[in-house]
């Protein structure tokens, strides 16, 4: 039908070249082929040679989500739902309502199911699968796992019965005592339901590989051959009535990513994100409530909590105070005055969790739980879960270290879906990536230009460790942009180079010139380089992606 060629660029990206018998009979399956090329991140334009030539560029004839994304819908009515829905920019590929639910005798509770939002959902292009659950309770999820045989007889029925396509089972707090049993469930239903339809599990993340109490229930070995997938619930890391933490910080994802890799192929994991935080009070009678992302949004800016950013847990928190004017209520509970964290998700520590499926090349990832996030997700969640992250730096020469940069949060981009990477970089945004590759601690700004600037706490750090200096009035001017001479200095000092009385390797760089000795130390480290025609263009502006490479010259340097 079609024979293949692959041309290399001069980026190391490369142009597919498809040599079609027929164009319209060949065409879906030469793209088909294409998408699961192991080389398909690599790849730029697709070549499509027949009675005519076609160029197209990847990005126009790939969907927007190629990786599975799922997440659980859970909360508000029906019309609310389809509602959390509409804002996901087609985002998604599987729904999960909340439409198999165990009673305490482990039986099916009666649910009403709309055919209207199943068929709304389905001609969006999206697959509604339910998820089976016992909301925790422990003598509910034991009743159905000993009455699994009838159970999984009925839920076959419910499926084909309101065409749904398949079922996720959410069965938790059962013990390792149940482990075989709760795997025999998943085996009579995969042997029911037809295969083109899904059977997945959602199971504990489990860091540390416990094996007994309700992670000892999940026999990842087994579930994972029986199972399309298992989704790993990689949060409550922290969780109601434990103490003050992180969520999901991102070590324990990834921790937890890698204990499954253990027993189950990559192609079987499914990475689950929380789109919610907990609440802790300082005098403890709040301890971890739930709350969703989108309502800390609102809490935040109502009561001008103050957001950090842990960089070792990759994690924010937000702290603030509450008077006895305040009139605060949470799930129904009043908060008293006095002192609360908050540890939830924002979009930083979400595109790094993201990050990690690419990185493991998982199947995809899913959420607890749709309507609880922040409208920005919905921007960049497909870009990050396919490790695409920039739309704007195909084909440009910093592509990787710009992917590297941002990977390890040292970069970001100018929105969500841009890197702009010809763009001048500032002296903000300078400070800022030098203090996050240091780890240095926030640190309030000498600089009456800087305040309230968001960038003001890193250069603030930067000023303390004597790395970057204002003007003679005062000034910091940190929107000004940057000379690559400029750069090279302040790099300089980050890497504590030493100067070698090396000649300049540049023709435009003299003895004479005020940053000769910076240029030339890091030249000689291999850290900068010029231009084919021999010079450096000290007084020309750095560009953002420029800057990304230096990121990854310079954090070798300081490795070593």
């Amino acid at each position: 039908m079609f024979r293949t060629e692959m041309i290399e660029n001069s980026d190391h990206s490369y142009d597919v070249v498809f040599y079609l018998s027929d164009y319209n009979a060949s065409t879906e399956a030469a793209l088909e082929f294409l998408t699961k090329s192991p080389s398909f991140r690599k790849i730029r334009n697709i070549v499509l040679v027949g009675a005519i030539t076609v160029v197209i560029p990847l990005s126009q004839v790939v969907s927007k989500s190629d990786r599975y994304a799922m997440s659980y819908v859970f909360f508000g009515t029906y019309s609310q739902q389809l509602e959390y829905i509409s804002v996901t920019q087609g985002s998604l590929g599987v729904i999960s309502p909340s439409y198999f639910n165990l009673d305490q005798n482990g039986q099916l509770e009666q649910v009403t199911i709309s055919h209207d939002f199943i068929e709304s959902v389905h001609q969006q292009g999206m697959k509604v699968v339910p998820f089976l659950s016992n909301h925790w309770d422990r003598a509910s999820g034991v009743a159905a796992l000993e009455n699994r045989e009838q159970l999984a007889e009925e839920l076959y029925q419910m499926i084909m019965e309101h065409h749904l396509d398949g079922i996720n089972v959410d069965i938790e707090n059962v013990s390792e005592k149940y482990r075989d049993a709760y795997t025999d469930l998943v085996r009579l239903l995969r042997e029911k339901i037809p295969a083109d339809r899904e059977v997945s599990v959602a199971v504990a993340a489990n860091p540390e590989g416990w094996t007994l109490g309700w992670h000892g229930s999940y026999d990842y070995k087994a579930l994972g051959e029986i199972a399309d997938h298992l989704f790993l619930m990689a949060y409550d890391e922290h969780y109601q009535g434990g103490e003050s933490g992180p969520v999901a910080s991102l070590s324990f994802v990834e921790q937890s990513i890698q204990y499954a890799l253990h027993f189950v192929p990559r192609e079987k994991i499914v990475l689950g994100l929380p789109f919610f935080g907990r609440i802790w009070s300082e005098n403890g009678e709040i301890s971890g409530q739930g709350i969703s992302c989108q309502r800390i949004e609102s809490i935040i800016a109502r009561y001008d909590a103050k957001v950090t950013y842990d960089r070792v847990t990759r994690s924010p928190k937000a702290e603030f105070s509450l008077t006895e004017a305040d009139n605060l209520v949470i799930n129904g509970q009043t908060m008293k005055p006095g002192k609360y964290v908050i540890w939830f998700e924002n979009s930083n520590s979400l595109k790094e969790k993201l990050a990690l499926v690419d990185k493991y090349e998982l199947k995809g990832a899913g959420s607890w739980a749709l309507g609880q996030e922040t409208a920005d997700v919905w921007d960049y969640f497909s870009l990050w879960l396919n490790g695409k992250y920039f739309e704007d730096i195909a084909g440009h020469f910093a592509a990787d270290a710009i992917l590297s940069s941002a990977e390890k949060g040292y970069m970001v981009g100018v929105n969500h879906t841009a890197f702009a990477p010809e763009e001048a970089m500032t002296r903000a945004q300078a400070a800022a990536i030098c203090a996050r590759m240091l780890h240095l601690s926030e640190e309030l700004s000498p600089y009456a230009d800087t305040k309230g600037h968001w960038a003001e706490k890193q250069i603030g750090a930067m000023a303390k460790k004597g790395l970057l200096f204002g003007y003679e009035d005062g000034t910091f001017r940190p929107d000004e942009e940057m000379t690559r001479e400029e750069v090279a200095s302040l790099l300089y000092r980050v890497i504590g180079a030493e100067y070698e009385d090396e000649s300049s390797p540049f023709t435009d760089v003299s003895p004479q010139r005020w940053s000769y000795k910076e240029i030339t130390a890091l030249a000689g480290k291999n850290i900068l380089s010029g231009f084919p025609d021999g010079t450096f263009r000290p007084e020309a502006f750095l560009t953002r992606g420029e800057m990304a490479y230096l990121v990854q010259q310079v954090e070798k340097n300081i490795d070593s």
